[in-house]
């Protein structure tokens, strides 16, 4: 029996890695005494990460498909299923994600199940996230208008256990008995090649989402049934492709399931269905988005709130005190000056940080201090029937600080994420193994810098043993040696320790990386993340404010400039790309530029040109773009 397993990659090389691994790692014998075969596929949709030179290094028996364009995931599928189908050698085939980690016996109880039932088509397995938390997707209903609307509008969640409200996930039947299913996951779906020869391939026009449920339904359209299968376990650490808080995922998936519903419904039923689910597109898009400017602005406005009040207060204060019965200044005073400058010094703030996360009080410090000391200076270049009072602009510019400071310090009492003023020390991490593998991942910790992490090494497993020494250690991570402890062990484990609340991590038994639940640390990951400062939420927003500012002081003095320019066919156009942010003056990896970090030279070889690349990217500022720009302002 040869099972021909194809792997779907973009971009996570680490979690692919440990996916491949765990397939090779698995049992081969199965019940009838025969050798359960692998032929192994990756099509890669044109990552960027180095995931098709890992696979032909690490694993030269696997064939590997690299596309030069992300093709989605149903045509990537396709492309393998195609070949495979042609050789004619398996007799079942698997759709795995790359981000899943299968036990030891997943694949032989699998094709055991699938010889012992001839009526299965497809199955699917039992799977759980990268917490030990069991995911509803592991089996699925047919998504009729009722079930869809039901999920939509949140009574799926609400009535998990319910035949009717939670059909689209099945909810009525066990999550721990095998049953007959209407809908597989593509993150695990295997199928007979009689299956894949009688129906043909997934539907292209599901890029990404929807195509295993429209091909799960085609499978039972043509008379083979379909099962859940749960006395084994994946891990499927989910979303390393698409966000579901973002609003691409929400069209991305709301508009697979319309095209579903167009191709199996018909009559007034599917155009009214059709009709609700662009709308639930829009509401569910429109809600992500005024959810995330909601985040962006609340904090902001409840400092122009706190200032402004304060700067009333004041200014009654003052007029009090000067004795006067009726407002000392004018109505434009409160209405303009006032919050002219709030905003002047809310914006140097920003500038200087001041609305980074995690919280700074230094950076707001500065960034208050700078905006008062501009408005103190252009206080004095102001017309004397325009000066209010140079008093109230300082004690309104201390009281801004004192309130800024003060509403971080409510958030922070309150555990907002982000607004910590004080830094927690962080806890333990436990590496669960034999002796000799808990002393190399510790080393690995230590290699990587992670001088943080306490690290506490035990042998013993068990539940209560871990439960206790996660108590006593306040642990905040685990780490399971995947070479000394079964996958099947580690997500029992998981789900014993849910209540506790530490992140899990596994090492791999080879290899100088850990995979958590939604992340990788590896030697490479952190030194990118050391390299990439320019990525940082401070450096991005200096350089995109030097961008637009110098694009205008540009345009501004366009009828000078212009005629010294060597091209002047571009000057235009590159002011207002990088006015528009389809530009950026310097340009580094991913992000188009007029000029790169090596036109600061006259002359460079590649050697020097990559390595002023990765000198500009790890120790930006905007002093370099400043002087790239003075250097090359003829040939804008």
């Amino acid at each position: 029996m040869t099972l021909a397993i194809v792997i779907v990659n973009y971009n996570v090389k680490y979690f692919l890695k440990q996916s491949l691994a765990s397939v090779y790692s698995s049992e081969r014998r199965l019940t009838d005494g025969s050798e359960l075969g692998l032929d192994v596929w990756v099509v890669d949709n044109d990552s960027v990460d180095g995931s098709v030179e890992m696979v032909r290094r690490d694993f030269p028996q696997v064939h590997v498909v690299a596309n030069h364009e992300n093709v989605g995931f149903a045509r990537a599928n396709n492309q393998a299923l195609a070949r495979i189908a042609a050789e004619g050698k398996a007799e079942l085939m698997l759709l795995l994600n790359p981000d899943t980690v299968v036990e030891r016996d997943t694949l032989t109880r699998c094709v055991d199940f699938a010889s012992q039932h001839p009526d299965c088509g497809a199955l699917t397995v039992k799977m759980v996230d990268g917490k030990g938390n069991y995911l509803r997707e592991s089996k699925r209903g047919f998504p009729s208008p009722q079930a869809s609307f039901y999920k939509i509008c949140g009574l799926a969640s609400l009535f998990p256990r319910s035949r009717r409200f939670a059909a689209y996930y099945m909810g009525h039947l066990d999550e721990n008995e095998t049953n007959e299913i209407e809908i597989l996951c593509g993150a695990f779906f295997m199928l007979r090649r009689a299956v894949y020869d009688q129906i043909g391939g997934l539907d292209e026009s599901y890029f990404m989402y929807g195509e295993d449920i429209d091909y799960s339904w085609r499978i039972r359209l043509s008379g083979w049934k379909n099962y859940y299968l749960p006395a084994t376990h994946i891990i499927h650490y989910k979303g390393e492709s698409t966000r579901k808080g973002s609003m691409n995922y929400v069209y991305t998936f709301y508009n697979a399931m319309s095209i579903f519903v167009k191709r199996y419904f018909s009559g007034k039923g599917a155009r009214l269905f059709s009709a609700l689910l662009h709308f639930a597109i829009w509401c569910r898009a429109s809600l992500a988005w005024l959810t995330r400017v909601a985040r962006q602005v609340a904090v902001p406005l409840l400092d122009f709130a706190a200032a402004y009040g304060g700067f009333l207060l004041l200014k009654q204060l003052w007029e009090s005190l000067k004795g006067v019965g009726h407002s000392y200044y004018p109505t434009e005073y409160a209405t303009l000056v006032i919050p002219l400058y709030i905003l002047i010094l809310m914006l140097c703030s920003w500038l200087h940080g001041g609305y980074d996360r995690p919280v700074k009080v230094g950076r707001i410090a500065r960034g208050i201090g700078t905006g008062m000391l501009l408005l103190l200076a252009f206080y004095s270049l102001l017309d004397e029937s325009q000066r209010y009072s140079r008093m109230l602009l300082l004690l309104g510019s201390l009281w801004t600080l004192a309130s800024t400071l003060l509403i971080r310090l409510v958030l922070s009492l309150c555990k907002v994420k982000g607004y910590a003023l004080r830094t927690r020390s962080k806890g333990n991490t436990i590496i669960v193994g034999q002796p000799e593998e808990t002393s190399r991942i510790a080393l690995l910790y230590t290699e990587f810098g992670m001088k943080g992490d306490l690290l506490v090494e035990t042998s013993d497993c068990t539940p209560q043993h871990l439960q206790d020494l996660i108590r006593i250690e306040r642990a905040e991570a685990v780490v399971f040696c995947g070479r000394d402890i079964d996958l099947r062990a580690i997500i029992d484990l998981m789900a014993h320790l849910r209540t506790t609340g530490v992140d899990y991590k596994i090492a791999p038994s080879e290899g100088d990386y850990i995979i958590g639940s939604d992340s990788v640390v590896s030697r490479e990951e952190l030194f990118l993340a050391d390299l990439d400062t320019i990525s940082t939420d401070t450096c991005r927003r200096n350089k995109r404010t030097f961008d637009i500012g110098t694009a205008l002081l540009l345009l501004l003095l366009s009828p000078l400039l212009f005629w010294f320019q060597r091209r002047k066919r571009h000057y235009f156009g590159h002011c207002i790309g990088v006015l528009a942010g389809h530009l950026t003056w310097v340009g580094y990896t991913g992000h188009r530029g007029v000029f790169s970090p090596a036109d600061a030279l006259r002359t460079s070889t590649p050697e020097l040109q990559e390595r002023l690349l990765l000198r500009y990217m790890r120790h930006y500022h905007t002093s370099t773009d400043w002087t790239i720009l003075l250097r090359n302002w003829n040939n804008i």
